[in-house]
């Protein structure tokens, strides 16, 4: 598909929708986890609100942050992001543990009147990248059938995409496609 055939956010009806969004958060962080510039938040704020403006159930906020390899590691949490998004917006954020799952379900079929959920880290799963690194620091392809259940679990939790990211669509991550 060709760019000039993409919709707009503004060419969808988003009233009583899931809108599943992937943004760039990924943010540099002092050593005590304090963001130091939060220029790329405030450059998704028009995004979350007009969905919000616009009816959506819920703004389904997705991300990377760091390189952790594809595995879980607390230095590289977004949950700093929640915290910053919640100032910004001035309305609370839910923060999932995982960013596909029950978790990450649960906090998306519960939620109303457009409110905030940001997933955690989509790199700490090999799928996203498609590859991670192992204990010698060589790239380990993820198995294919895992990366499209990672795929269907990213799917699952929207009923609307929007593609916030503008240097990712260069990588093939799972969450750009």
């Amino acid at each position: 598909m060709s760019l000039s055939s993409k919709l707009s956010i503004t060419d969808v009806d988003l009233k009583g929708k899931r809108v599943l969004i992937r943004v760039d958060f990924n943010v540099p962080l002092d050593a005590d986890k304090k963001i130091t510039n939060n220029q790329r938040i405030v450059g998704a704020l028009p995004t979350i609100k007009y969905a919000i403006d616009n009816g959506a159930k819920a703004v389904v906020l997705m991300s990377h942050l760091g390189r952790p390899d594809g595995k879980r590691n607390e230095k590289y949490s977004l949950k700093p992001v929640a915290g910053e998004l919640e100032k910004l917006l001035g309305r609370s954020v839910v923060f999932t543990s995982d960013c596909v799952g029950s978790d990450a379900e649960d906090a998306v079929n519960k939620a109303t009147d457009g409110q905030i959920v940001l997933l955690e880290n989509l790199r700490f799963h090999a799928e996203e990248e498609g590859s991670s690194k192992d204990a010698d620091g060589k790239k380990v392809k993820a198995d294919k059938a895992a990366v499209e259940e990672f795929r269907k679990g990213l799917t699952k939790l929207g009923d609307v995409y929007i593609s916030q990211c503008s240097l990712q669509p260069l990588r093939e991550e799972c969450s750009c496609s």
